[in-house]
């Protein structure tokens, strides 16, 4: 995601109203992220992950953008400093370049990718992204491919300083029409999710996927009316786009029975406006491994400015964005998140709430993105540090928790999370060094042999506080 430009005063004002076999071996130094084999409801109803000893497990991370700049040390170093989990960024016209033809040397630095976090113990989503439909409108090379794209022969006008306009456009209007209502599309659409499922199932470390970025849709009448972006908003969620989402699942499903699915909600859930997408059948054998990845962004902040704390934005989208998971036991994955510059005032204190304000709702993230610079949404700084602002993303959590939380929070710099102990290894993600404590039992065990990657064990039964401060 990208700023919104003028554009966005439009959400902003609408807001008011198989199992797989392991591919590579991953490396001994620190335990890889263990797959969510289930899930589970903590007392306030959120839903979280769980692996194969009941461990709660709760993977963070990073996007790592267009898989064919992210180098193998870019995946090192996102595991080397705690984290667990990447979104990978891919687009069906680079790797469906002609219809029915598949473009293999795309398809391999992908595959390589996937080996690589294999190997450093990664998760990942493979995010089908799009921006403005696809190339066709300018959309660079993430998106629906030029061949399967129907204006109708209607008007483009892209507007420089305002990329998000481009949705409003006639012809892109016509666009994700067609995407939705023509029967070949719609084959051809799943034809290529089933494909690349049936090619990436291999990987240890495929999580799942997001099965549309950003998703729009057209506009029943003046899009400069909130009124009418809130109503076609919910009439996509409702109809086409819930439409869109099931077949999409059947698709991947006829190959890959392992992966979790998850699906977006249009934007509009940033600026406060709950989902109004129905729930969801999953075909495979077993529970469903259905997820929901809504994207965490202030619109105004993406339109440039510092971030200002009496908006409301973190209480509105949090009250926006639990309901709908909790009604149908989903676990929540934030796909995108963090603002374009996190170093002014205002961001800085923003990126600080939002990993307070996740730790009560959401079960998995992955900041928008991986990259050192001096600015844009870069994590980490021309140093390699993470940028200043950003810090409070590389604190301290529990990737894997032995027993069930009945609390989690976090607050400058320190983590804490009560839960009743099953007995288990507690592993987290804590700088060397960090002070650990636990409250409600003195029999603890703390290993500290791996370094970053501290775990700790308590009776099974007690129900403990444990803290890890920086």
């Amino acid at each position: 995601m990208r700023p919104l430009g003028t554009a966005a005063a439009l959400l902003l004002s609408a807001a008011v109203l198989l199992t797989a076999s392991p591919a590579a071996q991953a490396r001994p130094d620190r335990p890889a992220a263990d797959f969510p084999t289930g899930s589970t409801q903590t007392p306030d109803g959120r839903t979280l992950f769980t692996d194969r000893a009941g461990r709660v497990v709760e993977p963070r991370g990073f996007n790592v953008d267009k898989y064919d700049e992210t180098t193998e040390a870019d995946l090192r170093s996102i595991a080397d400093r705690g984290f667990t989990l990447i979104r990978v960024a891919i687009s069906w016209d680079r790797l469906e370049p002609s219809r029915g033809h598949y473009d293999d040397a795309e398809l391999a630095k992908l595959q390589r990718l996937l080996t690589w976090a294999d190997q450093d113990g990664l998760l990942a989503v493979i995010d089908f992204h799009q921006d403005v439909y696809g190339p066709a409108f300018g959309g660079g090379d993430r998106g629906i491919p030029p061949w399967a794209t129907r204006d109708d022969g209607l008007p483009f006008v892209p507007d420089p300083d305002d990329w998000f306009a481009g949705y409003f456009q006639p012809a892109v209007q016509a666009a994700f029409r067609h995407l939705y209502d023509d029967a070949d599309l719609r084959r051809w659409q799943a034809e290529f999710y089933t494909h690349l499922a049936s090619e990436l199932r291999g990987h240890r470390s495929l999580l799942g996927y997001d099965l549309f970025n950003e998703p729009f849709g057209p506009v029943n009448g003046d899009p400069s009316d909130p009124a009418v972006l809130a109503a076609s908003s919910a009439a996509l969620e409702q109809g086409r786009l819930a439409a869109m989402y099931q077949r999409l699942i059947a698709a991947i499903r006829s190959v890959d029975q392992r992966s979790w699915l998850f699906v977006e909600p249009t934007v509009l859930v940033g600026e406060g406006v709950p989902t109004q997408l129905p729930g969801f059948t999953d075909p495979r054998q077993g529970g469903p491994r259905l997820g929901y990845a809504p994207h965490f962004y202030d619109t105004a902040v993406e339109d440039g400015a510092d971030w200002n704390p009496a908006d409301g934005f973190i209480e509105n989208y949090t009250a926006a964005i639990t309901a709908y998971p909790r009604a149908h036991r989903m676990p929540v994955l934030v796909g995108e998140w963090g603002p374009p510059n996190s170093r002014t005032p205002g961001n800085t204190e923003l990126v600080r709430r939002q990993v307070a304000a996740m730790a009560g709702f959401a079960s998995a993230w992955t900041m928008w993105y991986w990259c050192q610079g001096q600015g844009g949404y870069c994590a980490l700084g021309t140093d390699g540090q993470p940028a200043p602002g950003d810090g409070p993303a590389f604190g301290p959590y529990a990737v894997a928790l032995a027993g069930r939380p009945s609390q989690e929070s976090w607050a400058a710099g320190s983590y804490t999370v009560t839960f009743r102990a099953t007995g288990g290894w507690t592993e987290l993600a804590a700088p060397p060094g960090a002070r650990i404590t636990v409250t409600g039992t003195r029999r603890v065990t703390i290993d500290r042999d791996r370094p970053g990657h501290p775990r700790v064990r308590t009776p099974q039964g007690s129900e403990v506080t444990l803290t890890v401060s920086d």
